[in-house]
Parts: C-alpha cells; structure tokens; sequence
C-alpha cells in the first residue's frame, strides 16, 4: 500500500491539473475516490484545497498607512477599458516605483488585492489589474473565474496587462520605474511582459511557466523566479528556459524551496508553505527596493 505521502502528492497532482483545467472537476473526484477509497474524502479533500479568502488579509484593506482604490485604464489593443486595485503608501512625500501585481488564472481575488496591500506596506505603488473586467469582473469565488479567464484571448489578456505597466508608470504618483510580480498565470505573465517590455525595470515570477529559451534574447529586466520543489509541471520547462537566459546573459535569480508545492505563497489554501513564502517574500521585497529605486 502506498504511504500518505505518496497519497498526498498523487492528490496534489490531480488538484493542480483541475486548478489549471487539465480536468474538470468531476475527473477530480473520481480520481481523488480512487486514491483514498472514498468519494466522501475526495469531496472533503477538494473542499480543504479550496481558498478560503477570509485569511488573506495580512494587511487590513481599512490600514491607515495605506490608500486604496480602484482605478480604471485604457488598452488600446487589449480589451479596452480595464479595473484594477490600486494601492499605495497614505504619505507620499517623493515619487514611488511602482509594482504591477498579476492574478492567477481566475481574476483579482482576495489574496491578490492583499498582496497589493503589502506592497504599499513596504513602500511601493502596486496596482493589480483584473483581466476578467471584460466579463464582469472578477465573480466572488475562483470556480467561475478560472472558467471566465478560459474564455479571454491570451493575447489580448498579454496587451491588458503590458497596458497596466504604462498607466502605473504614467501616473503623477510614479518615479517611472516599473516592475511587475505574478502568481502561476500570473508568473508566466510576468515572463512575457519581459519579453515584450524593454523598458520593464525588474520581473519576478513565482511557479509561472517559461518563455521559450529564444525569448530570453529580448529580455532586459532582472528577473527573480521563484519555484517550489514539488511543482513538477512547472520544473520540468525550467531548464530549457535557464540554457536560454545563460546564453543570452542575461541577469536572473532563481531559488528553489525544498518540500514547497504549487501556490506556496497563498496563504489562503493548505498549499501554503509559511517558510518559503516569507523568505520569497523578503527576496522579493529587496529585489525591487534594488532595481526600482536606483
């Protein structure tokens, strides 16, 4: 018989290919009963991997050292008008770098609006744009925007995002300097904004997945990549991509953090891992502090 461990990750395998619709939600169950003898426990199981939102407030919206809002911008070759949540220091006695924060493949939820909320905390404008302004904008529970952010053109989601890096770096509040910081969709997004923006000043990802090894050529911005060591499917396209960046010199950082799965960094899901996040946290924090501020 197979240990819990074993278990555990042969779930957590079926869950991230849910989460990132390579099987519905059925496929899901059926195959988390067979793993555990019991179709009660898969449902529990899932129900346990689900956010629960009400933890992701490590920095209260109401904090009085902040100011938030909601500020709409143009994307000309995007979708259009687009909603994001702005969040920035409540004193502003200079201009601020500014940070933009991109979601994971199901709109700007709870946990992603906190993150903007701890940007602002560490001295940054963030601004954390919504791709699923299109369609209403984000739902109120990651089901319905996982499948809303499956019906937006990726291209046009790529220009909605690039369309956030020039408000954010435009704004009367902004030294100019821009980097952005993405979770899964959200890593990968924020790859490809390095690819495509030259004057992007600094790129972390965290488990997003790679651009192609050729695409490093057209990359000037830093890049710090965060990965956890049981994030297979998300490994596996590294290498390749790291062959890209060494033969195109370019200036990346990448850690790894032992026993840390997918989606480490959200607090708000048991795929929480509390170590890796403050340390990636913290080097990401002092990335942008460096490469923002000169």
């Amino acid at each position: 018989m197979a240990s819990n461990k074993t278990l555990d990750r042969r779930v957590m395998r079926l869950f991230d290919g849910y989460v990132h619709g390579q099987i519905s939600r059925r496929e899901f169950l059926d195959g988390a009963a067979k793993i555990t003898a019991s179709a009660t426990a898969a449902a529990a199981i899932l129900a346990s991997l689900s956010p629960d939102y009400s933890l992701a407030q490590q920095v209260d919206p109401n904090d009085k050292s902040i100011s938030t809002s909601y500020k709409k911008y143009p994307s000309p070759k995007g979708a259009g008008v687009m909603n994001g949540y702005y969040a920035r220091p409540a004193v502003i006695q200079h201009k601020l770098p500014a940070v933009v924060v991109i979601h994971e493949n199901r709109g700007l939820n709870p946990y992603i609006e906190d993150v903007a909320r701890r940007l602002a905390v560490a001295g940054f404008i963030a601004f954390a744009p919504d791709a699923l302004t299109p369609l209403g904008g984000y739902p109120g529970n990651d089901d319905d925007g996982r499948a809303m952010q499956a019906k937006r053109d990726s291209a046009e989601m790529t220009e909605d995002f690039a369309a956030a890096v020039d408000f954010v770096g435009s704004h009367p509040d902004c030294s100019g300097k821009v980097g952005c910081v993405g979770f899964c969709f959200g890593g990968s997004m924020s790859l490809r904004l390095a690819v495509q923006i030259p004057t992007l000043a600094a790129a972390v990802s965290y488990y997003g997945g790679h651009p192609a090894p050729a695409d490093a050529n057209t990359i000037n911005a830093p890049l710090m990549l965060h990965h956890g060591e049981l994030d297979e499917r998300v490994n596996a396209s590294w290498p390749d991509f790291e062959k890209g960046l060494e033969a195109a010199d370019k200036n990346y950082v990448r850690f790894l953090y032992a026993g840390a799965n997918h989606g480490f960094h959200n607090d708000t899901t048991p795929r929480f891992d509390e170590e890796a996040a403050s340390l990636s946290w913290q080097r990401t924090t002092e990335f942008f502090a460096e490469h923002l501020s000169s």
